[in-house]
């Protein structure tokens, strides 16, 4: 090995991008807007563990958790929360004619039909959903 030999290291061109690239395009807004709703949609989860363990530890506990999720700085975010899972949900399902494609005898099932598919589900789900919270039977 040769003492004096360095390794030749080169400097890449690379385009400085601005931090808020993102802003050039709707596209890409949208698409930024739906990723940052994901942080809305693990509260969702996180909150409805909360419940559940809430629910856990007594009648009394989950009365005082309800109480708090009843104030109003927090009826107002989960309305803002509402509004963004909304958000989320119908940009995820814009996608699934994309990302989902189904052939039915060799023939691809249209976009337009795999989208109604999807929010076909989305309604009957949510529902079922209202019809047990509203103490259906």
């Amino acid at each position: 090995m040769n003492p004096d030999y360095r390794l030749y290291h080169p400097k890449w061109h690379r385009r400085r991008i601005p931090i808020f690239w993102w802003l050039g395009k709707r596209s890409y807004i949208r698409f930024i807007a739906r990723e940052l709703t994901s942080v809305f949609v693990a509260y969702c989860a996180v909150l409805l563990l909360l419940q559940t363990w809430m629910l856990g530890r007594g009648e009394a506990a989950y009365a005082r958790f309800s109480e708090w999720l009843a104030s109003p700085p927090l009826v107002g975010f989960h309305l803002l929360t509402l509004l963004a899972v909304v958000f989320h949900t119908v940009t995820w399902l814009g996608l699934a004619p994309t990302a989902l494609v189904i052939s039915v005898r060799g023939r691809r099932v249209p976009s337009r039909a795999v989208l109604l598919a999807h929010y076909a589900a989305w309604a009957v789900a949510s529902g079922v959903v209202a019809w047990a919270l509203l103490g259906g039977s």
